[in-house]
């Protein structure tokens, strides 16, 4: 199973960011994905997930309106849109899928987002 995640980058207090998250996989519809983050000096958070059917979503207090985790099952993909980003959004994300069966967890490279004026 290989993650690739892309998107981050630049943006301005206020503005819109969205990230991608291509999963390698050929059972894709049996992991869950979550967006996670870390920024220097912190742990590494949950920010979003979403079930293998992508009728269950989760979204941390601190993201809570403003994110969404589309999911497109037919090409593999779960995208996190970041609406009204905040300079305490700036981290790097990282994309996981978790094998709702095997309970294989499975990690991408970070891509780092930065919001600053």
């Amino acid at each position: 199973v290989q993650l690739q995640a892309f998107g981050g980058g630049l943006v301005q207090p206020g503005g819109s960011l969205r990230l991608a998250c291509a999963v390698s996989v050929g059972d894709f519809d049996s992991y869950a994905v979550g967006w996670f983050r870390q920024s220097p000096g912190k742990e590494r958070e949950g920010v979003s997930c979403i079930s293998s059917s992508g009728i269950s979503t989760y979204y941390a207090d601190s993201v809570k309106g403003r994110f969404t985790i589309p999911r497109d099952n037919a090409k593999n993909t779960v995208d996190l849109q970041m609406n009204s980003v905040k300079p305490e959004d700036t981290a790097v994300y990282y994309c996981s899928a978790f094998n709702t069966y095997t309970g294989i967890h499975y990690w991408g490279k970070g891509t780092q987002v930065t919001v600053s004026s």
